[in-house]
């Protein structure tokens, strides 16, 4: 370990345990990178795209603009929530680890199992198709549709380039987000300048103002659609204490090993690959966004539902902080409107796919979780796999 850290310029790069036990991946992410990944964590697509989603779905400028204020307080009073229940229940993986500890070894699992299989392949699909029609309309300037072939062509093409990118070095794609971190912040200076600037010519203009409100919309599933486009431009605010690491279980087998030569997590990113690549080909980056945030929604509103418990059944426990409980009830109510909302109001049947795709981590569970069923088939594919990837076990870091 140390030649290979003084090899790589003492920057504590992981590698093979001693003793030959397994792999840890390469620990290559600094202060500055680690703050341009929080950053390109919460300056996404949804700052450049959602704008247009909660315009549409609200009809006016003047609501969208409620909208916004809506969802930065709602973001606030979840990240409070959040700060209160990571000082109770002291330990890494967000609401994995709040939910496990409050409700059970079930709704923790099937947070995880949507996580794995649905959530993240599904927000690095908007991230693509975001970038693709950004990408692509200056070829087809005037036109109000682009071809979906090639839209669909170019976020498929990100896609892969990024995973090539993860799987082949871990300093490459530091070096990338560490890029694409400023061209972010750039792009948002251009925009709030260019804001201002309308925006103080157009200040003598007072029939604009009247006019803000015109053509809001009264439909309650129109209006929590367009805080679901809001709320994605704030995603990140639920990463309090939240470690994906921990979530692994160095024995849950492909998808937590890492490449032997490369020391990068190649089986979960081509997986993630595989699924995101799926849901670019049917889906919309306002469609994706939607069902993203309505599923996000139940698990906010469930670890919500973990701090009322504890307010109500555990007063006697320690609070370094405290959160008013007016909070708590206006997120889990938000939550429940959030949800329902677009349900009763404007059914799809995309609503139930979701849903059943929930319910299918149940029998999932009690399969190969609760009575840890493991057909020796899968365990030969998990065998050759591993060989035909050139992948090992990961060990925990103890650094």
């Amino acid at each position: 370990m140390e030649r290979s850290q003084e090899r790589n310029g003492g920057e504590g790069v992981a590698g093979r345990e001693p003793g030959g036990e397994g792999l840890r991946l390469r620990r290559e992410i600094g202060l500055w990178s680690a703050v341009s990944l929080m950053a390109g964590c919460m300056i996404g697509s949804g700052v450049f795209m959602s704008p247009q989603g909660v315009l549409v779905y609200m009809g006016s400028p003047g609501a969208s603009l409620v909208v916004w204020a809506g969802c930065g307080l709602l973001a606030m009073m979840g990240a409070l929530c959040y700060a209160e229940l990571s000082a109770l229940v002291p330990k890494s993986g967000g609401e994995y680890a709040y939910i496990l500890q409050i409700f059970g070894s079930l709704p923790a699992f099937l947070v995880i199992y949507t996580f794995v299989l649905l959530v993240r392949p599904a927000a690095i699909a908007a991230v693509s198709l975001s970038f693709a029609e950004y990408a692509v309309t200056p070829f087809y300037p005037g036109c109000s549709s682009m071809p979906q072939a090639v839209l669909k062509g170019v976020a498929a093409s990100c896609i892969l380039l990024l995973t090539l990118v993860n799987c082949w070095s871990s300093r490459l794609a530091t070096m990338l987000v560490n890029v694409c971190a400023v061209a972010k912040v750039f792009s948002l200076l251009v925009i709030v300048v260019g804001g201002a600037v309308v925006l103080g010519q157009g200040w003598g203009h007072t029939e604009t103002f009247l006019l803000a409100f015109h053509n809001t919309t009264q439909q309650a599933g129109r209006i929590g659609m367009a805080f679901y486009q809001g709320m994605w431009s704030f995603d990140g605010w639920n990463n309090v204490n939240y470690v994906v690491e921990e979530l692994k279980n160095p024995k849950p087998q492909l998808l937590s090993m890492v490449h032997v030569h490369r020391l990068t997590p190649t089986p979960a990113l081509m997986f993630t690959t595989a699924v995101a690549l799926v849901l670019v080909i049917p889906g919309s980056f306002s469609t994706i966004v939607n069902f993203l945030s309505f599923l996000g929604w139940i698990t906010y509103g469930t670890t919500i539902g973990c701090l009322l418990y504890l307010r109500l059944k555990k007063k006697n426990l320690p609070r370094p902080y405290k959160v008013p409980t007016i909070i708590p009830v206006i997120m889990l109510l938000a939550s429940l409107y959030l949800v329902l909302a677009p349900i009763i109001d404007h059914p799809q049947i995309e609503f139930l796919y979701i849903f059943l795709f929930l319910l299918s981590g149940i029998p999932v569970y009690f399969l190969f979780v609760y009575f840890q069923c493991q057909p020796r088939c899968l365990q030969m594919a998990t065998l050759y796999l591993q060989l035909l990837l050139e992948v090992a076990p990961t060990t925990k870091n103890v650094d």
